[in-house]
């Protein structure tokens, strides 16, 4: 073959056959080859006995916020925390910036704020809102990635929520595109009727938010998956109640998904203490039994991929000086943080890397069709991690990238550090050297 530009030679290369010792070789940004032998390149990588070479991740649930809210996060830092955390790839939600994404000015707006300011490549949802059907076709010719949609309210008043009925239109819409939706999936009358949020106790607000809102609204968008035969997938899935109702549609043919979450994986809400609001997100931390079936539910594929919902605020929006749950953003920072969260937690569960790594990156990669992302093999993009499984470290939220520094993993131990990040064979470090990405394109 022709002499690689790059390549990385690894006592474990984790690629879609599996886990082996190797070499990975790149030219013009690309694997052109991973063998067991040496392979010719001008400049070689040479990884330590404890470190494993994984593809970059795809993060495909994350809230930049930005433009009108970038004291929240902004495209540099979390961009930087992405690749801080071993993640290439990112997908941008359409909410909590202003303007929210529901029309071709506003993610023009979008791109231009990102362009030349992005660490990792960066791609786009646009939103499926109350008024706004007639956008839709244009903004998936425009190139996003899906529509999201609440069925609740949103947590901010630009961004509105669908009925049932709305749901059904947008679906019967996007049938026709093949368009893909990503629900957040949780019944505004089951909530109504619950006990309000209030107070500083972590049992109040689980209560506020029981898990029949979740089950109640995927049964809804099941139906309404089902009628209009469209692309459904259930964003931040943390009711384990619900998992029958997604086998059961899957295996009648509804063409549906789901995600879970590194929080819902990792955090137990009998360890939450009162007053942690950091620790508030909708739907819910839920308790370690449900946690358990979530983690059966991955190995058993119900449940497709692991995504951050990184959902960042400013500090005092968390309330901590409070400690008012009801008053409190919901909403976990976790971007830099999902990967050796959930090995920390995989590893003791017996889950190997390969597996984990499988979650994180080709299944959400395959979720949003990025033919060049999400594995090792010729062909695909070099979006690498150097990743060292065994160190460990304890989280200081105020080392982390993140604009704020607030997230529910402060001061805990984790296994797992990524040590570098190559986005398309040249390591991410102090130059912003993402792309935009389109769909269809990427």
């Amino acid at each position: 073959m022709t002499r690689a530009d790059l390549a990385f030679h690894a006592p474990r290369v984790i690629t879609p056959g599996g886990e082996e010792p190797g070499w990975v070789a790149v030219r013009d940004g690309v694997v052109v080859e991973v063998s067991p032998s040496p392979v010719p390149a001008e400049r070689v990588v040479e990884l330590a006995e404890d470190e494993v070479l994984l593809p970059g991740l795809v993060d495909t649930h994350v809230h930049v916020n930005d433009p009108g809210r970038t004291d929240w996060e902004g495209f540099p830092s979390a961009t930087r925390a992405a690749a801080a955390g071993g993640v290439t790839t990112l997908i941008d939600m359409p909410l909590n910036s202003v303007p929210p994404t529901t029309d071709l000015a506003a993610l023009a707006m979008k791109r231009a704020v990102a362009r030349d300011r992005i660490h990792v490549d960066v791609g786009f949802w646009g939103g499926a809102v109350p008024g706004n059907l007639g956008e839709l076709i244009g903004l998936h010719q425009a190139g996003v990635f899906g529509f999201k949609c609440f069925l609740l309210h949103s947590g901010v008043d630009e961004f509105g929520f669908l009925d049932p009925d709305e749901l059904g239109d947008v679906l019967r819409l996007l049938h026709g595109v093949d368009a893909l939706t990503i629900v957040h999936a949780e019944d505004p009358e089951v909530i109504a009727n619950a006990p309000p949020a209030a107070g500083r106790r972590y049992a109040d607000f689980l209560a506020s938010r029981p898990a029949a809102a979740e089950d109640s609204a995927i049964a809804t968008v099941i139906d309404r998956a089902r009628t209009a035969d469209a692309r459904v997938h259930v964003l931040h899935l943390s009711s384990s109640d619900a998992l029958p109702l997604v086998a059961t549609a899957r295996r009648d043919g509804v063409r549906l998904t789901a995600e879970t979450c590194p929080h819902y994986l990792t955090l137990r809400a009998e360890d939450i203490p009162d007053g942690a609001t950091q620790f508030k997100c909708c739907p819910p931390i839920r308790d370690s039994a449900n946690q358990d079936r979530l983690w059966q539910a991955l190995a058993d594929g119900v449940v497709d991929c692991v995504v951050s919902d990184h959902s960042p605020s400013l500090a005092s929006l968390k309330r901590l000086d409070t400690g008012d749950f009801g008053r409190a953003w919901g909403g976990i920072a976790g971007l830099q943080l999902g990967l050796p969260a959930m090995w920390t937690e995989a590893s003791a569960r017996g889950v190997p890397l390969s597996t984990v790594v499988g979650w994180m990156s080709a299944a959400p990669a395959d979720l949003v069709g990025l033919r060049h992302k999400g594995r090792i093999e010729p062909g695909r993009d070099a979006d690498l991690c150097v990743f060292a499984p065994d160190a460990e470290f304890t989280v200081d939220a105020a080392a982390l990238h993140h604009r704020n520094p607030v997230t529910a993993y402060d001061g805990r131990r984790l296994r797992g550090v990524v040590r570098s990040t190559w986005l398309r064979g040249r390591e991410v470090t102090g130059e912003p050297g993402g792309r935009l990405l389109v769909r269809g394109l990427a």
